[in-house]
């Protein structure tokens, strides 16, 4: 598939990260030129980077908007998010826009309008493509039945499993219903593989049933 994101962020550049490792092709959209550059040093597959406003309907004709099977809008501002959903809907006819609504109030307006919306916490890739392209795929997909929510976790010192050595992700021992997807740090976003490792300083993605994200949120404290 094809897919322009606008808003090259951390859930932007987490996103197109996923999508990139399953085989997709992605064009990001992002106002901001030192963080258009990062992404354009750490994506890998095929992908195109354009600095600019994703509210343009210039800038999203650049970024392929004509061939985009799926538009996601996954900037901080609501607002932005809603007005580049629509011109992508509406001028050019993308058949699916998905958008971040980081207000749980917002969502109404956007689903008025015909606009996919989750919440910021919210698997976007799995209504991107019905079907987890994250992490173990049987555990993640037992999730999309519940109150899935997407959360970042700061790394402490970890202690308990060798300091600044770090640990395998594959070890830490997640409870049932939740899935260590990925790990941000300065190097940029890596999806959960077997060489993965985790450090202090790092941030943990996790998608979890709120039921257990208490018990999440006590593990992460402890490392």
């Amino acid at each position: 598939m094809y897919i322009v994101i606008a808003g090259g962020g951390k859930v932007g550049e987490y996103l197109a990260t996923v999508l990139l490792e399953s085989g997709n092709d992605v064009a990001i959209i992002e106002a901001n030129q030192a963080t258009a550059d990062h992404l354009s040093m750490v994506l890998e597959g095929r992908y195109l980077v354009i600095c600019g406003d994703g509210c343009d309907s210039r800038f999203q004709e650049d970024a392929g908007i004509r061939k985009a099977d799926v538009f996601v809008a996954t900037t901080g501002k609501d607002d932005n998010n809603l007005v580049s959903c629509e011109i992508a809907q509406q001028v050019f006819e993308v058949q699916r826009c998905i958008a971040r609504v980081n207000s749980p109030k917002n969502l109404r307006i956007f689903r008025e309008i015909g606009i996919e919306s989750v919440s910021s916490t919210t698997l976007i890739a799995n209504l991107i493509e019905e079907e987890t392209l994250i992490g173990s795929v049987s555990a993640a997909s037992s999730l999309t039945h519940g109150n899935v929510v997407l959360r970042e976790f700061e790394i402490g010192p970890m202690k308990k499993h060798g300091g600044e050595k770090g640990v395998r992700a594959e070890d830490i021992d997640m409870p049932e219903q939740s899935v260590l997807v990925a790990i941000s740090s300065d190097e940029g976003v890596e999806v959960i593989n077997a060489e993965t490792m985790v450090y202090p300083s790092d941030t943990a993605i996790v998608a979890c049933d709120v039921e257990v994200l208490d018990e999440v949120t006590a593990l992460f404290r402890a490392l």
